[in-house]
């Protein structure tokens, strides 16, 4: 049994003991991460870093509080960042998209609360800490870029304004007496593509492009620039990205085009791919060209690491903040400043920060594509510049057995418009002079490029090729390379895994979907009870009975007002019998006469009588003012009746328009071996009515034209056709290829 006297010391000591434990660990130490709901790797990664943090150091425990936002939405942030501010938080992540990171921005500035800002942005205000390289210093490193391949002028093309402090130092190069450099803007126009102003580009006469923009636009501007010949050996790009590494880049890998880049997360940091790993949950989280781990991912992540390091210096106890009053953290400011004096080396390499909370000296690598993907070849600093490093090419000791130098081979085409025809003269054409077209020219191109001479051979049944489902046999086109009676084919031929097994294709040149040619929507015939088009049937019935109404008003009050009644008679001073002219048939003329506007005879003589009348004629008046307008406004619009919109209409028969695609195409295939429901139904349509199917495009084409038919087939091919047959449209698109 313990005495009271000897229970008080032991009390103290354990007492003692507990506030000890409860200094040391405290309450967690609550982060905020503000993050878009189109981001969620920011979410996964800034839990790992906060994992590996709290590994790292067993006397800190960190905890991530994220609130995920619809992208740009500026009133959900500071709904949710303001519940989260409840839950003592010691510093907040910011969102990625501008709206809504600086509302996000202004909030924690309000409530002295260390924000971390991820993003492309020109300053830093207390208490933000800005971990992106500032966009001025990006533009030094593209100028020392141009400088060092030796470009002299070149064209600059950027997405928007906030791009500028990038291009300013681009645009000071030269003087008024250098050489030229053009600066192109490129946006989205109202067809939805940048082809407009790639087009100009192409049609001038520079060759070396700075293309500075965002990666929401980058990847679309790169596929069209594709699209419109602009990515091919002859042309050379820097990319003023940090993220553009993210990229699928295999379409342009083989284009030979020239496409050099900065990026500030290295694939081969053994730090980056240990986070890749456990982010991904994958052994080669680098299998493509690309890389997954973006910038503002890496840039959370070091944020954290940051953290981390400051709390091992200082333990500040944050507090609940409330949006609705003055209340701020007063360690806030603290903290900022003594994250600004660390330094430390991250995901994106050493993290230095001057005294506005803006990054500095920190380093990129430049990076190339070429055809064995992403190489470095130099970095850049701050210090230094541009570093060339470029690796030594790897030389083959055996002779390269792919050369079609004075080679000669027999290439197979089927006539389809626009890429393989026959030429229409009246001459007598032999050989290769009969043929023209898309693809003919793009073997002669690439024959006069690769040094290979050429035979053409036509397919008689037009028939591309596929496996025959009742024999397993290749047919058509196909069958003639495999068979080696032809070396290599081109036409409008789509690549499907069936018959890649088969035989090789190229890198795809052109991308394409599946569209619906249908006759252009035509005139809707007028009806013969055209003329009620202003009015919807509801006026036209309350008008009726307003006639009706005053036609029966008038003839009451005529038969009740004294002054109606008139002597037939003048000469009879007290006739026996009186005369009143609003009979029934004749107030029906009255007021039918007031609403076409022609009047009638019939003249009111009662006040009452009198009353009715010029009411009906002001309501006559505005009436007939509004019809008259609206039937000006019928008759200038025309109403165009297209039975068809898309792919579900076409296939609930709508209109009684049939439909068909050419037998045994890759067209015919997609459909059948789609799992869509509306696709099933326009295969089972076609398979079941085999009359509607063509053995050839042409022939399609024409049925569209000639009755009330719909063809399916690739969209590229439906462009060129409308192009010149001006009854003809593309209607919708079913699928990409």
């Amino acid at each position: 049994m313990i005495s009271a006297e000897a229970s008080f010391p032991l009390g103290f000591i354990l007492t003692s003991l507990l506030l000890v434990f409860l200094g040391c660990h405290g309450e967690r130490t609550n982060v905020g991460l503000v993050y878009e709901n189109t981001e969620p790797d920011l979410e996964k990664i800034f839990h790992l870093a906060i994992s590996k943090a709290n590994e790292e150091n067993e006397d800190l425990e960190l905890h991530g509080v994220s609130v995920s936002i619809e992208p740009g939405n500026s009133f959900e942030t500071s709904k949710k960042l303001c519940k989260m501010l409840r839950q003592n938080l010691v510093a907040v992540f910011g969102p990625t998209s501008n709206l809504a990171a600086r509302h996000a921005m202004s909030i924690c500035d309000a409530k002295e609360l260390p924000f971390l800002d991820t993003r492309w942005d020109f300053g830093a205000q207390l208490p933000t800490i800005n971990l992106h390289p500032h966009p001025a210093t990006l533009g030094v490193a593209l100028r020392d870029m141009v400088v060092a391949l030796g470009w002299e002028s070149f064209t600059i093309i950027y997405e928007s304004g906030e791009y500028l402090a990038t291009v300013r130092e681009l645009l000071q190069m030269y003087g008024t007496a250098g050489p030229t450099v053009t600066v192109r803007r490129y946006e989205l126009d109202l067809n939805g593509n940048y082809r407009n102003v790639l087009r100009r580009i192409r049609n001038a006469d520079d060759f070396s492009f700075v293309v500075v923009g965002s990666m929401a636009t980058l990847p679309e501007f790169f596929k069209q620039a594709q699209q419109v010949g602009l990515v091919t050996s002859d042309y050379r790009y820097i990319i003023g990205n940090l993220d553009w590494h993210t990229m699928d880049l295999e379409p342009y890998q083989h284009a030979g085009t020239n496409i050099t880049g900065l990026r500030v997360v290295s694939p081969d940091s053994e730090q980056v791919q240990e986070v890749a790993k456990a982010l991904y949950e994958s052994e080669e989280p680098f299998q493509n060209v690309s890389c997954p781990l973006t910038n503002s991912m890496a840039l959370v992540y070091d944020g954290v690491q940051l953290l981390a390091e400051t709390y091992k210096h200082v333990n500040f106890r944050p507090v609940a903040l409330s949006c609705n009053d003055d209340s701020a953290w007063d360690k806030g400011y603290t903290l900022v400043n003594y994250m600004k004096s660390l330094t430390l080396n991250g995901l994106t390499g050493p993290i230095r920060f001057d005294y506005e909370g803006l990054r500095t000296d920190f380093e990129l690598e430049v990076i190339e594509l070429g055809v064995s993907g992403m190489q470095k070849i130099g970095q850049w600093s701050s210090e230094d510049g541009f570093q060339e490093n470029r690796p030594a090419p790897a030389h083959s000791l055996e002779p390269d057995m792919r050369s079609l130098v004075n080679k000669s081979f027999v290439v197979i085409t089927a006539i389809s418009e626009p890429y393989g025809m026959l030429k229409e003269t009246s001459e007598k054409l032999e050989g290769n002079d009969q043929f023209e077209g898309f693809g003919i020219e793009l073997i002669d191109e690439l024959s006069k490029k690769l040094g290979f001479s050429y035979t053409w051979r036509l397919q008689e049944d037009n028939k591309y090729g596929g496996i025959d489902p009742k024999t397993g046999e290749w047919n058509g086109m196909l069958r003639e390379i495999i068979d080696s009676r032809a070396d290599m084919g081109i036409t409008d031929l789509t690549m499907t895994s069936e018959r890649e097994s088969g035989v090789d294709f190229t890198i795809p040149f052109m991308s394409l979907g599946i569209g619906i040619l249908f006759r252009k929507p035509m005139k809707e015939p007028p009806k013969l009870f055209s003329f009620m088009s202003p009015f919807s049937g509801e006026v036209w019935l309350w008008l009726g009975l307003a006639y009706m109404g005053v036609s029966i008003s008038m003839f009451v009050l005529g038969r009740l007002s004294p002054a109606e009644w008139d002597n037939p008679y003048p000469c009879i001073e007290e006739p026996t019998e009186l005369e009143n002219q609003f009979s029934f048939a004749n107030c029906l003329w009255f007021s039918i006469g007031a609403l076409l506007q022609q009047g009638s005879e019939l003249a009111p003589k009662a006040y009452s009588t009198r009353a009715v009348a010029a009411s009906w004629w002001f309501f006559t008046l505005i009436l007939v003012s509004s019809y008259t307008a609206n039937l000006a406004a019928f008759l200038t619009v025309e109403s165009l009746v297209t039975p068809i919109n898309d792919a579900d209409d076409l296939s609930k028969n709508k209109g009684g328009v049939n439909y068909g695609a050419k037998i045994g195409g890759a067209t015919f295939n997609f459909f059948k071996e789609s799992n869509y429901p509306t696709y099933q139904r326009m295969y089972e349509f076609m398979r079941d009515n085999p009359q509607y199917m063509t053995n050839t495009n042409q022939e399609g084409v024409d049925r569209v034209e000639n009755s009330n038919y719909a063809f399916l087939m690739e969209s590229t091919t439906i462009e060129y056709i409308t192009e010149r047959r001006c009854t003809l449209t593309q209607t919708g698109r079913t699928g990409t290829r």
